[in-house]
């Protein structure tokens, strides 16, 4: 076969090359003994360039929300429609609305692309209907529930014993009548909800004529 195959980079360096611990990808403790990016160059002090700013602001989101250059400027298009004040706010509004990223900060997965699996493998419910889209965007009111089996599996008592990530406040835990563990999302979450250290404004500046 011709063509280079993509080399598949860890997650730690991945937080390393960023300088941000991005809970999203579920190995938290990157910049504990190297807080300097990887690489024979990794520990020189030099000054990043302003584009170099940006570029590391947007590894941050993709990598944390385990989305591709494509699917992020999808996204950044539906933010921007309408008549909206604040597009960048709107953005990670419905970041942090998608259905994986919830079923991650529900405490339901212990990583993003764990839920992302959850989801395309069709073991989670919003409002009784089951669905296999990880980038549908949940509505304010809206609960989401798994599979049965998922409730009586080990790793789902340990994750609720020790989450990623503590419980949001635009998030709810409940439980139905049928005693399941549900999620609710009660209010939209902003920009303050990104659970990562974040310069929005090269965002907005990188992302200005999309």
């Amino acid at each position: 076969m011709s063509g280079k195959s993509k080399v598949k980079v860890s997650k730690f360096k991945k937080q390393r090359r960023v300088g941000a611990e991005l809970p999203g990808l579920g190995k938290p403790g990157a910049l504990a003994k190297r807080s300097y990016p990887p690489g024979h160059h990794g520990q020189a002090r030099r000054r990043p360039t302003e584009y170099a700013m940006r570029l590391t602001e947007k590894q941050k989101v993709l990598f944390h929300y385990n989305l591709r250059e494509k699917q992020f400027r999808r996204f950044i298009k539906d933010a921007k429609k309408g008549n909206v004040v604040n597009w960048t706010d709107r953005l990670f509004t419905l970041l942090e609305t998608r259905l994986d990223n919830l079923v991650f900060r529900l405490g339901f997965a212990r990583s993003l692309a764990a839920a992302k699996q959850m989801v395309t493998h069709r073991h989670v419910y919003i409002d009784g209907q089951l669905c296999d889209r990880p980038s549908a965007v949940v509505s304010v009111g809206q609960v989401i529930t798994l599979k049965e089996k998922w409730y009586k599996s080990v790793l789902f008592e340990s994750l609720k014993q020790n989450p990623t990530l503590p419980l949001p406040e635009f998030l709810e835990r409940v439980q139905e009548s049928n005693g399941k563990e549900a999620g609710k999302l009660v209010i939209e979450p902003t920009l303050s909800d990104v659970p990562f250290e974040l310069q929005s404004r090269f965002i907005s500046e990188l992302y200005a004529n999309v």
